[in-house]
């Protein structure tokens, strides 16, 4: 075993579901100029083609982070990561993402993408640790909180 934010105790990856809808609303909100409600994420929880990961306390009861995606044949679009905001910089974000990766390749995903704010330099950072690329780019994509835009940087990365 080893120390986890101090304790002796590894989070506890699993797929997560609509009952988990209010908490990656709490997660979310810290995380996003313009977050999701609770109902936003129990609609895209609940549907087929969703795929979305926890980390929880290693007793199973507290979400610490989420990854989800949507998938279409052999594509896969992350829609969203968030890591509540006491347990970032702790390296939960690439474990939840690496989880998140395997399950999508046994679900026959071999092309994946994300869109990120260009501005979000930890997120890049994470995201080309785990190969992604910069394949486009959609300027003035986001608004932020103060109400300017910012561009969405398209990345790809392969997963077969």
């Amino acid at each position: 075993m080893f120390a986890w934010m101090g304790r002796s105790e590894a989070p506890a990856m699993r797929r997560i579901g609509a009952d988990q809808a209010a908490a990656c609303a709490a997660i979310h909100a810290p995380s996003f100029a313009h977050p999701w409600s609770a109902a936003e994420f129990e609609a895209l929880l609940t549907a087929p083609e969703c795929v979305a990961d926890g980390a929880f306390d290693a007793h199973g009861a507290a979400l610490r982070g989420f990854v989800m995606s949507r998938r279409a044949v052999d594509e896969a679009e992350v829609l969203t990561i968030a890591i509540a905001p006491r347990h970032r910089r702790a390296g939960l974000g690439g474990k939840l993402l690496s989880a998140h990766l395997a399950q999508l390749s046994a679900f026959g995903v071999t092309t994946l993408f994300l869109e990120v704010d260009e501005a979000n330099v930890a997120a890049r950072t994470l995201y080309a640790r785990f190969g992604f690329v910069e394949v486009g780019r959609r300027p003035a994509y986001y608004r932020t909180a103060s109400g300017e835009r910012s561009s969405a940087l398209v990345m790809r990365r392969a997963l077969a």
